[in-house]
C-alpha cells in the first residue's frame, strides 16, 4: 500500500501544475493528464493547435474534423498505439502506461474517434499497522472515450469527447487508518475543443489556434462522499505555425499553456485539504477569481516545440516544458523523431531533466505506432 501511495503522490506532483496538489488533494485520477503520443512528447508535451493525427482525441478533439479533406491524399481511418514505462527512475517493471486511439470517417456523418487510456500500477501489498502482510492486490486506472468532430466553417472546427473513467486502486476491501472499504471509483467526463485557422491573407493559412477544456465532470468518490475529489479539469490553449514549407522541407513551431480549473476552499485554519468547489463553479468562477493575477500567471505551465519534416519520410523534434519554481518547478527538454513508410508511422521521444538526474520523469521514453488506411 505504501508503494501505490508514493507513486500517486509523485504522479500528482509531476503532471498537474501545482506544487501543493498532493498536500491539498486538489484533484483525483491524475493519470488523465499524462500526455499521450510520442510525437507530442517530443515537442515539449504540447500540440493543442497541431492535432493533425488521431491523438487529437486527447490534445484537441476538434482537430479530427480536419484530417480527411482531400480523398486523394488523406486517409479515412487511423489507429495509434503508445507504450511507456512510467516513472522509469522507480525501476518498477509493472508500472506502465498505454494509450490506444482510433478514428474513422463515416460518410455524411463525419469523423468519429475512440480511445483507451490505461495506467497499470502493478501489484501492491496490504499490511497491518504492525507491518504484518495481510494480502496483495493489483491496481490500475483507465478511461474509455468516444469522440466526434465537425467543421462548422471552412476554417473553424469543434470537437468533443465523452469518457468513462475507472480507478481501481484497491479492488479488495482494506483498512487504512479509520477508513475501511474498496478503493474503487468511477465517473463520467467531457472534453470540449475548438480549432481555428485565421483567414487573414498574411498568415497564408499557416497559423492555427486551438483550445481544449478536458475532464469536465462531477467529483469522484472512493469511500466517503464527504471526501470526494474533483477531476483534473484542465484548460489547454495554444498556437501552431508552419514557419517554412517548400514541399520537401517543413518546419512547425508550437506553443501551449495549461491551467488547472480546480479550486478548493479551506473552511477552517486546520483544514489541510479544503473543500472542492463544484466543477461548473470552478471552471467559470473560483479558479479565475480566488488568486491574484500574478499567482494566476505562476500557476500556468508552458510548452514550446519545434518539428522538422523532410518530405513525409523523416521527422525530427525538440521542445521545452516550464513550470514556475513555486508551483512544481518542472523543467525539462524533450527530443524525438519519426519515420513514415507507406501506411505506417513510428515515433519516439525522450525526456531529459537536467536539474536532477534522480527525478522520476527523467529518461522517460515514449514509443508510438500509427497505422493509416
Amino acid at each position: 500500500m505504501k508503494r501505490i501511495l508514493g507513486i500517486l503522490s509523485l504522479t500528482l506532483l509531476m503532471i498537474i501544475p501545482d506544487a501543493q496538489i498532493f498536500a491539498q488533494g486538489e484533484a483525483a485520477v491524475p493519470f488523465l493528464m499524462i500526455a499521450p503520443g510520442a510525437r507530442n512528447g517530443g515537442m515539449g508535451e504540447g500540440g493543442v493547435a497541431l492535432p493533425n493525427d488521431v491523438n487529437a482525441i486527447y490534445w484537441n478533439p476538434a482537430g479530427l474534423a480536419l484530417q480527411y479533406e482531400d480523398p486523394e491524399f488523406d486517409f479515412k481511418n487511423q489507429i495509434s498505439l503508445m507504450h511507456v514505462k512510467w516513472l522509469p527512475q522507480f525501476n518498477f517493471s509493472d508500472l506502465w502506461y498505454d494509450y490506444l486511439a482510433a478514428r474513422f470517417y463515416l460518410e455524411d456523418i463525419g469523423m468519429l474517434g475512440f480511445s483507451i487510456t490505461y495506467l497499470n500500477l502493478g501489484e501492491n501489498q496490504w499490511t497491518s499497522a504492525q507491518g504484518e502482510l495481510l494480502g496483495t492486490f493489483d491496481s490500475k486506472e483507465y478511461a474509455i472515450g468516444v469522440s466526434y468532430a465537425a467543421k462548422i466553417k471552412p476554417n473553424l472546427a469543434l470537437g468533443t469527447t465523452l469518457k468513462y473513467i475507472r480507478s481501481d486502486l484497491s479492488p479488495i476491501e482494506v483498512t487504512v487508518g479509520n477508513e475501511r472499504g474498496e478503493g474503487r471509483a468511477h465517473s463520467l467526463a467531457v472534453d470540449l475543443g475548438v480549432l481555428w485557422t485565421p483567414a487573414f491573407e498574411f498568415f497564408e493559412n499557416r497559423l492555427n489556434a486551438g483550445m481544449n477544456i478536458s475532464n469536465i465532470g462531477p467529483k469522484i468518490t472512493y469511500i466517503d462522499q464527504k471526501q470526494a475529489d474533483p477531476l483534473p479539469t484542465n484548460l489547454k490553449a495554444g498556437l501552431a505555425y508552419t514557419a517554412y514549407d517548400d514541399g520537401f522541407n517543413k518546419l512547425n513551431v508550437i506553443y501551449d499553456l495549461n491551467k488547472l480549473l480546480v479550486y478548493r476552499k479551506k473552511l477552517t485554519v486546520q483544514d489541510s485539504s479544503g473543500t472542492p468547489d463544484n466543477f461548473l463553479k470552478a471552471i467559470f468562477w473560483s479558479s479565475w477569481t480566488k488568486y491574484s493575477f500574478s499567482e494566476q500567471l505562476r500557476r500556468l505551465t508552458h510548452s514550446i516545440g519545434v518539428e522538422y519534416y523532410y518530405g513525409s519520410l523523416i521527422a525530427l523534434r525538440t521542445g521545452f516544458f516550464y513550470e514556475d519554481p513555486s508551483y512544481g518547478a518542472r523543467k525539462f527538454f524533450t527530443f524525438g523523431g519519426g519515420l513514415e513508410v507507406s501506411m505506417f508511422k513510428f515515433d519516439f521521444s525522450y525526456l531529459y531533466t537536467w536539474s536532477d538526474e534522480e527525478h522520476p520523469l527523467s529518461d522517460t521514453m515514449r514509443y508510438s505506432l500509427t497505422i493509416s488506411f
